[in-house]
């Protein structure tokens, strides 16, 4: 018995242990270890937008918004002083204020053409989340400058909450008391790991003393929600060093936990060719380590939300989760209720009743569209009929493990043949995942992790379906 498995069968119980294994095998068979499936965190995936959804359909869009719902908004701010290896996101590294001074102007720019002279009417928004990036690399004034102008042209709705990404190592106390003057009132904090080997590796040094520090001042100033980002299959993690850094985490009380798995596509994060392949863990190993994390988090108190996310029962990510209202959007899974979401700033992916439009990537693109008094849309999605469907689908599953036939054929009228049809393809792919009753499809507990298995499936087929449909 190799090492791995010797590992994971005394940390778990037997019977937990004889369904790990079973999982495992499952998974090995349909391949999950060797494919490459998105995250399903917008359906179509990002890497299907298209160029030809750009200024004028985003245009057309906003000025079509729904004015008697609140919105969410987003705003990316793509800098960073230091850039950790691991990363994939759309940010870039600067020393000084200057360049983001700079993309600030831009910023107020772009907010100012959305909601001047593109939407019907001042909207209430209910979420606005700035992310990154590192949001905290504004100083007090910067921070300032943006919030007064985003409050200013946007009324906050009942329930409103402000949200922001923090990077412990780059929050200064000044800006800090300028959020909780802002009334921030939930954060995130980004973790990764804590094991000193693994943060050399992924160039991000990040000690507990300053994140405990920090948590602390988060928690004085009224942030009432806190969620820390972890990630496992990280070069030289282990399943010990994890559960190491599991238990320090914890002892911070974070009202919620989102534990992902990192992706190394060196292809497009150039940074990540930093990152020696031979130290990352093997498929199988990284899947060890996700269900001892899961197991430990649980015994923890915290109740398992969807695929990578944790809450305590109080929190409300875990009461959306027990009332089937939760869903995902580009962070990952949320309680957030609003149809329409404006993203603001460079790559910032708007979400429309019709569809997706994504902001220019580069910042330098981005700059110029706006202050060409263009818009800045680059690329989207037009959503058909059909892509709502399978989009509700693939929600269902991917947030609640289910595919319930009652609420699917109350939003879509005239697609029991259709349902029917796929819950029976599904059934003859998948008969050891899902089962099947008078409420419709659900999958079993000790399956969870396939949920992205059958999401792919539900996304490949319609594809071929449109696709042959299109050849006939």
């Amino acid at each position: 018995m190799s090492c791995w498995l010797i590992c994971i069968k005394v940390l778990l119980p037997k019977t937990k242990y004889k369904i790990y294994m079973d999982q495992v095998n499952f998974l090995r068979r349909h391949g999950l270890f060797d494919a490459k499936i998105p995250r399903y965190t917008s359906y179509p995936p990002a890497n299907r937008f298209e160029p030809g959804v750009g200024q004028r359909v985003q245009s057309n869009w906003l000025g079509n918004v729904e004015t008697s719902k609140p919105i969410s908004t987003y705003v990316h701010i793509p800098f960073c002083r230091r850039l950790c290896w691991f990363c994939a996101c759309r940010t870039q590294g600067t020393q000084t204020l200057k360049p983001v001074e700079s993309y600030v102007d831009t910023l107020l720019t772009e907010i100012d053409l959305v909601t001047r002279e593109h939407l019907p009417q001042k909207l209430s928004m209910a979420r606005l989340h700035l992310g990154g990036g590192t949001p905290t690399l504004l100083n007090a004034k910067l921070m300032d400058r943006l919030l007064s102008h985003l409050y200013g042209a946007f009324d906050c709705s009942e329930g409103f909450e402000f949200s922001v990404e923090i990077d412990p190592t780059d929050a200064s106390s000044d800006v800090l008391r300028e959020l909780f003057r802002w009334k921030m009132a939930r954060a995130s904090v980004g973790v990764q790991d804590f094991e000193p080997k693994v943060q050399q590796a992924i160039g991000r040094c990040q000690s507990f003393e300053i994140t405990r520090d920090i948590v602390r001042e988060l928690r004085r100033g009224g942030v009432a929600s806190l969620n820390i980002d972890l990630l496992y299959g990280l070069p030289f993690q282990s399943v010990e060093s994890l559960i190491r850094t599991l238990d320090q985490v914890v002892s911070l009380g974070p009202d919620r936990l989102a534990l992902y798995g990192y992706a190394h596509v060196p292809h497009v994060s150039k940074r990540q060719v930093m990152i020696a392949t031979e130290t990352l863990p093997s498929p199988e190993r990284r899947f060890e380590m996700s269900q001892i994390a899961k197991e430990r988090l649980i015994a923890f108190g915290y109740v398992p939300i969807g695929l990578d996310h944790f809450a305590l029962p109080h929190d409300s990510l875990a009461k959306a989760a027990r009332t089937n209202q939760m869903t995902r959007n580009f962070q990952g899974y949320t309680d957030d209720p609003c149809e329409t979401l404006l993203g603001f700033g460079a790559s910032a992916i708007s979400k429309f009743q019709q569809g997706f439009v994504q902001n220019a990537v580069a910042t330098s693109a981005y700059q110029q569209r706006i202050q060409s008094d263009g818009l800045a849309g680059h690329k989207g999605y037009r959503l058909s009929s059909e892509d709502v469907f399978v989009a509700a689908l693939i929600d269902g599953i991917m947030c609640n493990g289910t595919i319930q036939t009652a609420a699917v054929l109350d939003r879509f009228s005239g697609s029991a043949e259709e349902l029917n049809e796929i819950t029976d393809d599904l059934l003859s792919v998948f008969p050891e995942l899902l089962l099947a009753d008078e409420q419709g499809l659900s999958l079993r507990l000790e399956m969870a992790a396939a949920a992205r298995l059958i999401s792919a499936h539900l996304d490949t087929s319609r594809q071929q379906d449109h696709i042959h449909s299109l050849a006939v």
